[in-house]
Parts: structure tokens; C-alpha cells; sequence
């Protein structure tokens, strides 16, 4: 998928009450930001928001976390939610790799990585969400009960993810 820059996207990202600015600030808060002391799933790489959007609609009693990495994609997640106006979503524009910053502890009880970025080339193999460096945060950030769900539709990054997970 090729992204085109959107003018004026990281402006009205800045300006959202939907999304969470200096997140790091939020680390074991979570609860308090959203009001209540529900479960907190977190989508990473959510894209345009869709399933995350109806995930929380369907799930009015769980909080949702969506992360996206690109102004111009959580633009348009943002559009969606500034329609529907779901009390349990909240979006962070930031870079995964920063994830163990934002989350404390055990905060996450579910994590969502559906049909990442396989970053085909053997060079970029760190940069996917289902290496061990990216594990190794996951396992700081998730409770005990915490589920990981992984959906992809590429056999390679799906067998690396096997290798990974059989390497932990």
C-alpha cells in the first residue's frame, strides 16, 4: 500500500480529543484516562481503525488503544470515530517500538497485530511486530492472562513469527 502524505493530517491529529498526546504520561494510568477500571486491548498497526472501531463498538465494556505509526492512516480512523463518538477508543500516533514507554507493566490484557507490515527483506527482520525484540516488549506490557492475536496472510512472516515464538 502506498501512503500519500495528507495536508494538514498531523495538525488535526494534534489538535483530536481522540487521541492521546504524550503518551508517555499515561503509563499505568489508563484506567484513569478512560474513566473506569475495564480491560485494556490495544491494537498495534491498526490502519484505518475499521476493526478496531467495531471491535469497540461491539465491546462497549472493554477499552481499546489503537497505535498507528502514520499520520495519513490514523486520519482517516479518526474521520470514522469523530462520527460514531465510541466512549471506550482512544488513538496514539507513535512508532511500536515505544511500547514498554507507554503501557506499564501488566496494563494490556489483549494485543491485537492483524496483517502487520511482513518487511520482506532479511535486513528489516527487527522491524517486525512479531520479533523477538518486539516480543520481549509485549511480555513487559501484558498481563499474566494477556492474549496475543496475530492475523496475517503472508506464509513468510508467519513462519518467522513461529521461529520467533518457538525461540522465547
Amino acid at each position: 500500500m502506498r501512503l500519500r502524505n495528507i495536508a494538514g493530517a498531523r495538525e488535526v491529529i494534534a489538535e483530536s480529543p481522540f487521541v492521546v498526546h504524550e503518551e508517555e504520561t499515561q503509563r499505568g494510568k489508563w484506567k484513569q484516562l478512560f474513566g473506569n477500571d475495564a480491560p485494556l486491548y490495544v491494537e498495534i498497526g491498526m490502519g484505518k481503525g475499521q476493526f478496531l472501531m467495531e471491535q469497540a463498538r461491539r465491546n462497549p465494556h472493554i477499552n481499546f488503544v489503537g497505535i498507528e505509526k502514520y499520520s495519513s492512516v490514523l486520519l482517516r480512523a479518526l474521520q470514522k470515530q469523530e462520527e460514531e463518538l465510541l466512549p471506550n477508543i482512544k488513538f496514539i500516533r507513535m512508532d511500536a517500538e515505544r511500547i514498554a514507554e507507554v503501557f506499564a507493566p501488566g496494563e494490556v490484557q489483549h494485543l491485537f497485530l492483524n496483517f502487520s507490515d511482513p518487511w520482506p527483506k532479511e535486513r528489516n527482520a527487527k522491524r517486525r511486530l512479531m520479533s523477538h525484540q518486539f516480543l520481549g516488549r509485549y511480555e513487559h506490557i501484558l498481563a499474566d492472562s494477556a492474549l496475543v492475536e496475530f492475523k496475517t496472510d503472508n506464509r513468510s512472516l508467519f513462519s518467522f513469527a513461529l521461529e520467533e515464538l518457538a525461540a522465547v
